[in-house]
C-alpha cells in the first residue's frame, strides 16, 4: 500500500481545481477523496466539535467548488489554498462562537418571544389583513409564548416543523399541535 506522500506527490492539485473551474465535478469529487478526511482533522482540531467540523469540510469543498476559477498559482500551492478556505472558515466559526452567550432556559424563551414578536411588528404591514394588525397583535399576544413562537417561526420567519421542533427544542408532534391549536385560536379571537 503506497504511503502518503507519494499519494500526495502524484496527486495534482493545481490540475484537479482548473478542473473544478471548468465545472468538472469529478475533479471536486477526487480533491474530496484525497483530502477531504485530513481537512477534516484541521477543522476538528480548530473547532474540536466533530459534527461543526464536518460542516465546515463541506463548506470548504463548496468554496473551493464555487471559487476555482480564483485560485492563482503565483499566489501559492492549490493544495495550500484548500487548506486556507478550510482553516479560515473553522476559525471564523470559533470567533462566531465566542460572541454567543449562553443564557438558562427562561431567559432563552423570553428572547425568543422577544424577537418572534419584533419580527411579527416589522412584516405587519406587508400582510393584507381584513381586520387591523393592531387586532392580531393582541390575539398574538394572548398565546403562550413557545406556541407563538412556534407559529411566528412557521409563518414569519418560514421554518419546517422540524426546524421548529429543534429550535423550541420539543418533539414535532407536539409542534404541530401548538401550531394548528395556535391557528384555531388565533381565527376565534378575530372573528
Amino acid at each position: 500500500m503506497p504511503d502518503h506522500a507519494s499519494l500526495d506527490s502524484a496527486f495534482d492539485y493545481e490540475a484537479a481545481l482548473h478542473a473544478c473551474a471548468r465545472g468538472d465535478q469529478s475533479a471536486l469529487r477526487r480533491l474530496y477523496d484525497q483530502e477531504g478526511s485530513r481537512l477534516l482533522g484541521v477543522a476538528r482540531r480548530i473547532v474540536v466539535d466533530a459534527a461543526l467540523a464536518e460542516d465546515i469540510v463541506h463548506d470548504a469543498f463548496i468554496k473551493v467548488w464555487t471559487a476555482a476559477g480564483s485560485y492563482d498559482p503565483l499566489r501559492g500551492a492549490a493544495r495550500g489554498w484548500i487548506y486556507t478556505i478550510t482553516r479560515h472558515l473553522a476559525l471564523n466559526a470559533v470567533r462566531g462562537k465566542q460572541r454567543e452567550v449562553a443564557v438558562d432556559d427562561d431567559t432563552a424563551v423570553a428572547l425568543d418571544a422577544k424577537v418572534s414578536m419584533e419580527r411579527w411588528a416589522e412584516v405587519a404591514d406587508t400582510f393584507a389583513f381584513q381586520s387591523s394588525p393592531g387586532q392580531i397583535g393582541r390575539c398574538l399576544e394572548q398565546l403562550e409564548p413557545v406556541r407563538r413562537n412556534c407559529l411566528l417561526h412557521a409563518y414569519v420567519d418560514g421554518l419546517s416543523h422540524s426546524e421548529i421542533a429543534a429550535k423550541v427544542d420539543a418533539p414535532m408532534g407536539t409542534v404541530k399541535s401548538w401550531i394548528k391549536r395556535s391557528l384555531a385560536t388565533l381565527k376565534v379571537c378575530l372573528s
